[in-house]
């Protein structure tokens, strides 16, 4: 677990993702899972709609999801490759844990989806974050198989419900490398760019 007496500023600071294909054993166990998930569902919500869930794919059904995924594919893109096959099988098996992203917008509500969406992703965000506290690792992928009607299908969403992501969480093997951030005065400013007036 991340150490108690490092800050809050400290976690947000060092949290970097991972490649999912990197990753090794061992993965969040039973209890660690559900406190990176308790933390994904800590997140703003305007109109306590929980417009979003997760689900986990436990070790014993990964084959299931290669199935669903190669299937998926195969009706979009007849006759694939032995290359995109194997990219596909190497998928749905990397990293020692896998948590599918639901965006579950509530469409009945006054609550424009747009709130409902950033909800969704600033639960995404927690989760990784969350994952970091643990001493592990997380990586969040989207691809085809994300826009897919028939993955959405095989996993059960309902005609409203989109994936938003695949969250794999592991240990790296390899240190970190940390990527280009955008400068900070490109990306932050005062407004009016002039001072308040008066």
């Amino acid at each position: 677990m991340f150490n108690d007496t490092a800050t809050a500023a400290t976690l947000l600071a060092t949290r970097r993702s991972g490649k999912p294909r990197d990753m090794v054993a061992p993965g969040p166990d039973a209890a660690q899972m559900r406190r990176i998930l308790e933390a994904a569902i800590r997140v703003p919500d305007h109109g306590k709609l929980a417009p979003w869930r997760f689900l986990t794919i436990a070790d014993a059904a990964r084959e299931d999801f290669a199935a669903l995924l190669r299937d998926a594919y195969i009706a979009t893109k007849p006759g694939p490759g032995r290359v995109e096959l194997q990219a596909i099988e190497d998928f749905a098996h990397q990293a020692p844990a896998l948590v599918i992203a639901i965006f579950a917008p509530v469409t009945t509500s006054h609550i424009p989806l747009w709130e409902q969406e950033l909800s969704c992703g600033a639960a995404c965000m927690n989760l990784l974050t969350a994952t970091h506290a643990e001493g592990l690792v997380g990586g969040w992928l989207t691809g085809w198989a994300t826009y897919s009607e028939a993955v959405a299908a095989g996993l059960g969403l309902t005609a409203h419900e989109k994936i938003a992501g695949f969250l794999f969480l592991g240990t790296p093997s390899r240190d970190l490398e940390e990527r280009p951030r955008p400068d900070y005065d490109k990306v932050v400013a005062a407004w009016p760019a002039d001072g308040p007036k008066g």
